[in-house]
């Protein structure tokens, strides 16, 4: 999955959980908290969201940092990098 897809996801599951009309707005520089006013609550629904949206993704609590939800584009560099262990450990 590139970059720019796993962005397109992480903006349609925000759509979803935070019940928006347009993303357009939205950039991997938009930051969740401050600009999206996520609380933890929509996080933990947004993981959710994601690993449905996202084919193989699966969301390791213990591998979770604060640093990870800070923009969007933490999100989906966290994402990636999810996806990139697990076609390392099935291909």
């Amino acid at each position: 999955m590139k970059r720019e897809q796993v962005v397109v996801a992480i903006k349609r599951s925000l759509k979803e959980v935070l019940n928006m009309k347009e993303v357009d707005h939205i950039t991997e520089k938009t930051s969740l908290f401050d600009d999206l006013a996520l609380d933890s609550t929509s996080v933990l629904e947004l993981l959710m969201v994601l690993e449905d949206e996202v084919e193989g993704l699966y969301v390791d609590p213990e591998t979770l940092e604060p640093h990870h939800f800070e923009t969007v584009g933490s999100l989906a560099t966290y994402i990636e990098s999810h996806l990139k262990d697990v076609t390392e450990h099935v291909g």
